[in-house]
């Protein structure tokens, strides 16, 4: 068959043939539309699973609630302000207690149960008079009259009880060795004319043996720096 009778039935519509040998060309119409199903169907199957995951998604933050969080450390008695706190959002389980963010007026004020770092999520627990001290700690009172405290002496506060007179002896007679202990005060007790305190303190186990040895008129609270106000 010649070319230009190639030619003729090319353009005719029938079928085309190779020039050289005369055989029909594969069509490859059918197959192309064939291999394309699959990767449709992966595409759709991608755009379920990315609808589905944003889904999920947002469930999850849908569920996320504005607690109250430690934004910086509390020592035991403290009272809370509101500076100590902020807002966090958090995905919570049913079973744990927190407090919500929208508490803060009624959380301000109040006195913390333990000496708690920053970033603690607030629990009504963690709230309330001190309690037992840990391990290795003691709970003691002072009673202090005027001259032995500062005035606004507040729970929280670190001190330092320094043990002795100023002129360097006890009341006993005996040499001052310039005694002192490192305590927080847990409670504050005053009479009401601001001459006459009792202060509830927590410090080491010796230490606080120590201390109950001295007579508590030759004890004096000196608030350290950084303490609570």
């Amino acid at each position: 068959m010649s070319s230009s009778a190639v030619t003729s039935v090319s353009r005719s519509g029938s079928v085309p043939v190779d020039p050289p040998t005369g055989r029909e060309r594969p069509r490859l119409t059918g197959v192309a539309r064939r291999r394309q199903v699959p990767y449709l169907l992966v595409g759709v199957l991608l755009v379920l699973g990315c609808g589905l995951g944003g889904v999920l998604v947002a469930s999850q933050l849908g569920d996320r609630e504005a607690v109250l969080v430690l934004a910086r450390p509390v020592t035991v008695g403290q009272k809370i302000s509101a500076g100590d706190l902020r807002e966090v959002s958090l995905a919570l389980d049913p079973g744990v207690e927190v407090i919500r963010a929208g508490a803060l007026p009624d959380v301000a004020g109040q006195p913390v149960a333990y000496s708690l770092p920053a970033g603690t999520i607030l629990s009504p627990e963690a709230l309330g008079d001190p309690l037992v001290p840990p391990a290795g700690r003691a709970v003691t009172a002072v009673p202090l009259e005027r001259g032995q405290f500062p005035p606004g002496l507040q729970p929280g506060s670190t001190v330092d009880i320094v043990a002795g007179q100023a002129e360097g002896t006890t009341a006993g007679g005996e040499s001052w060795p310039g005694t002192s202990w490192t305590a927080v005060v847990t409670a504050i007790e005053d009479t009401g004319d601001g001459q006459k305190a009792v202060a509830t303190v927590q410090l080491d186990v010796e230490d606080a043996q120590a201390m109950a040895a001295w007579p508590t008129e030759d004890l004096h609270l000196v608030v350290v720096a950084g303490s609570a106000s």
